[in-house]
């Protein structure tokens, strides 16, 4: 890639990577209501289907100029890590408060794919970036209320529940985002592709013990596959972002995701804002400006 080339993806890397994030945001939130409508596993399997569905689309559609099977098995492993993710995401949104869950799960996430990338993979961070990485944390954990804890010192057994669910989804949050940079960019998007099928594969048996939870409005079903598909757009867009600048860096930013769903939670859940939590949106939002210019 010429010099042009290299700015123009230096661009278009932090760009690509918030894209990934404000999908990611909006799909979590929906995902999220849709949970408390209908089986938690039902949001989750349909999901991933609607998901494989537009992968397949997307991957046909976009030139591959040489899909090798090392980049299939990538794509296979991210998928695992998004089944994991999205079924404690989903079970944990559906009792629990949207502000608490996803964010939660968000902020180990990008602990250990920072930390897979800066030990294993060369990421060398500007100063700058590091800045913005060592902000990010932090600030989605106050955005998640910053485990403030309910009145009489305990909180609400469901939430601690729902926190659990937040820190399981968070180790495929990792998996999903690591494995899936290490596909070549030769392969077009058939690594996304094969990593949505990993998924249905994955959850189809655990699934089927929730068949009868299955006989819904197809209205709400179809709900369920578009937002996978929503989902696998994020995850399309990610993919874009990390073959344009470091790991560390397209992970932090992707995973500024649960600003979106916290804001909407907020606003249209009616749920209590804290000074925490504004206190974490205004870190959070510093820590784009300081990984974008890093």
């Amino acid at each position: 890639m010429g010099a042009a080339g290299a700015g123009h993806g230096e661009r278009m890397g932090p760009l690509l990577a918030l894209a990934s994030a404000a999908c990611y945001g909006l799909v979590d939130f929906l995902g999220g209501l849709l949970s408390r409508r209908i089986h938690f596993a039902v949001v989750t399997f349909l999901g991933q289907v609607g998901g494989l569905l537009f992968a397949v689309v997307a991957a046909v559609l976009v030139p591959a100029d040489a899909v090798r099977s090392a980049d299939v098995l990538w794509g296979a492993l991210s998928g695992c890590g998004s089944a994991v993710a999205m079924h404690f995401l989903n079970r944990g949104l559906s009792r629990g408060a949207m502000s608490i869950v996803v964010p939660v799960s968000a902020v180990t996430g990008i602990a250990l794919s920072v930390l897979c990338g800066v030990c294993f993979l060369g990421d060398r961070p500007t100063p700058l970036a590091w800045l913005g990485i060592g902000v990010t944390a932090p600030a989605l954990w106050l955005v998640s209320g910053g485990g403030v804890r309910a009145r009489r010192g305990r909180r609400p057994a469901a939430d601690r529940q729902a926190s659990m669910d937040g820190l399981t989804a968070s180790l495929g949050v990792a998996l999903q985002y690591v494995c899936l940079a290490q596909a070549d960019p030769a392969g077009g998007l058939w690594p996304v592709a094969a990593g949505r099928l990993a998924a249905v594969l994955l959850l189809l048996p655990h699934t089927w013990q929730y068949a009868s939870h299955f006989r819904q409005p197809p209205r709400l079903l179809g709900q369920a596959a578009l937002i996978g598909a929503g989902a696998a757009l994020g995850l399309t867009l990610y993919l874009l972002a990390a073959q344009q600048q470091m790991l560390a860096i397209a992970v932090v930013l992707a995973s500024l995701y649960p600003a979106i769903p916290t804001i909407l939670g907020l606003a249209a859940l009616h749920e209590k804002v804290t000074g925490r939590q504004v206190v974490g949106l205004l870190s959070a939002g510093a820590a784009v400006v300081l990984l974008s210019l890093g």
